[in-house]
Formats: structure tokens, sequence, C-alpha cells
């Protein structure tokens, strides 16, 4: 139950928790068009008239550590980058590379012609080109004129 404070009334610390709750809920979830902390890879989605190119940073990663899957009108991908392993006498002062595994899967806005999806690695970005179905894209509609 959340309490409103009314002009005129005393401080009501209720309503300032519902705030508090409410702007870390906000601050988790991202800002808009950015993925929730924790999501990984972070990607970028381009869609135009030819279809989707999806761009995935994979920094350390290798192309046979990454699997890209179309089923119906979802993409996977999926990766595993080994752990760097520790040396004799040597502790982790810092570590924010991700190791381990990965599966993200994303809802595509349209049918694509899963045949012709062509992925390819450089500079540890993955980029995914989807081109849009024949049936999907846009057509110009001759008028005649009677």
């Amino acid at each position: 139950m959340v309490w409103n404070t009314l002009p005129g009334s005393a401080w009501n610390p209720w309503a300032e928790l519902a705030r508090m709750q409410s702007e870390l809920h906000r601050l988790l979830d991202g800002p808009s068009g950015l993925p929730a902390q924790g999501e990984f890879p972070p990607v970028e989605v381009w869609r135009g008239e030819p279809g989707l190119r999806l761009f995935a940073r994979l920094p350390g990663f290798e192309p046979d550590d990454i699997e890209v899957s179309v089923v119906g009108d979802v993409l996977t991908l999926k990766g595993t980058r080994p752990e760097d392993g520790e040396r004799e006498g040597e502790t982790w002062h810092r570590r924010e590379r991700r190791s381990g595994r990965f599966v993200r899967s994303f809802q595509l806005p349209f049918s694509i012609e899963a045949d012709e999806v062509r992925a390819s690695f450089q500079n540890g970005v993955l980029v995914v080109e989807l081109p849009r179905s024949a049936a999907e894209k846009p057509r110009r509609i001759a008028i005649e004129a009677t």
C-alpha cells in the first residue's frame, strides 16, 4: 500500500520509499534502448528495407566459440569463453571480462530468408545479416490510369 502526501500534510516515509524503489528499478533496468545490466553480449540491431543487421561485441572470443542459429522468428546467439587461468603466486586484482557460457535470443520483427543469413566475425565484433523474406519486403504497386 502506498500513501500519498497531500499538499500541506506531513512527510510520508512510505511514499518516499515507493519513489526510491521505483527509481532503483528504473536504474537497474538500464536506459531505454540499452540492455539491462548483466546482459551479454551487448548488441545493436539495425533495421532497414533489406532486413536486419545485428552487431554483438565479443572481445576475447574466437569464431569457433560462437554459435548463431535461426529457428522460425527467433535468432539465438550462444557462446563460451574459457576462464583465464590463474598463475601460481598470482591472484586477481580486478576481473571485469566475462568468461563462461552465454545465450541470448531475439524475437525478429518480420520473416527472414533463413538460407541467406550471413555471419562474420572481425576484431571481436560479430555481425549477423538477416535478409527480409521477399513476401515481407515493401512492394511498390503500379497505379493504372483508367
